[in-house]
């Protein structure tokens, strides 16, 4: 049914028990919270049941300090990491936090600049993104001509000038080696959210740049919303479970289960 997703099971598999535990959830945004690149009336009252249900959900995005600077402030969520983990913004606060250090932001830029010039001389087609203004940490560019193989050779290219890429359903990223989104949550569950163990939290993602959510070393319970499937072939690591439907629809629908679980148990008090 999963096609390379031999270890992944429907997410109606899942035990009440295990996702009655659930305090927070750890989730990409484009293609997994929007639908057809927009949110719905539907996400916005999900995200408002979690929180009355006083489960966290903390964005971890590879959009653009700018937007999600914006974004964390104004919907009910506990925070948002921006550019793959390379900023967060806790909620209620303006400024971000560095997960990570950019010494020289102008030279950081200049090299970046430096990086994608070298692949445009490979691949003219490559547009820089209209966000690309907005970032900090990372360089992005548009992903809508690229096939498999290109995406490969551009990452090849990348690690040979000593920098990192992915890619999600929207856009490309020249990225510091080691920015990931496993990464920054990691560090921002350690100095901001500790009370919280593996098994009180689910990540959620649909594409590449989602793929280090879905280790199972860090996260013992993922979760790929359907249109994950498009990927089969370029994950290395696999969600453990997958939902039924796709994009938001398949967040709202992980979120009903962990909902309904709580009614399930009477005893927890919400």
């Amino acid at each position: 049914m999963y096609g390379d997703f031999t270890s992944s099971r429907q997410l109606s598999q899942i035990t009440s028990n295990c996702l009655s535990n659930i305090r927070l959830i750890a989730t990409d945004m484009d293609g997994t919270l929007t639908k057809k690149g927009k949110f719905s009336a539907a996400l916005l009252q999900t995200l408002e049941d979690l929180a009355a249900a006083r489960i966290k959900v903390l964005i971890i995005t590879g959009r653009s300090a700018g937007w999600v600077s914006g974004l964390s402030s104004l919907m009910p969520v506990a925070g948002a990491v921006a550019e793959n983990g390379g900023l967060f913004y806790p909620s209620g606060k303006e400024e971000p936090v560095a997960l990570t250090p950019i010494p020289d932001l102008v030279e950081h830029r200049q090299h970046l600049a430096g990086v994608f010039a070298q692949l445009k001389l490979k691949f003219p087609q490559i547009q820089e993104s209209a966000d690309n203004r907005f970032r900090i940490t990372d360089w992005t560019f548009d992903v809508a001509t690229l096939n498999t193989d290109e995406l490969q050779i551009l990452s090849n290219l990348c690690q040979q000038m000593g920098w990192g890429f992915t890619y999600s359903n929207v856009q490309c990223h020249i990225k510091p080696q080691g920015q990931d989104k496993a990464v920054g949550l990691l560090q921002v569950l350690q100095e901001y959210l500790p009370d919280y163990s593996p098994e009180q939290i689910v990540t959620v993602g649909d594409s590449p740049n989602d793929e280090s959510l879905f280790n199972q070393r860090y996260f013992p319970i993922s979760v790929g919303v359907a249109n994950v499937l498009k990927y089969a072939k370029q994950l290395q690591y696999q969600p453990t479970y997958i939902t039924a439907a796709a994009e938001g629809e398949g967040f709202c629908e992980l979120s009903s289960y962990i909902l309904n679980s709580l009614e399930d148990f009477p005893g927890f008090k919400v």
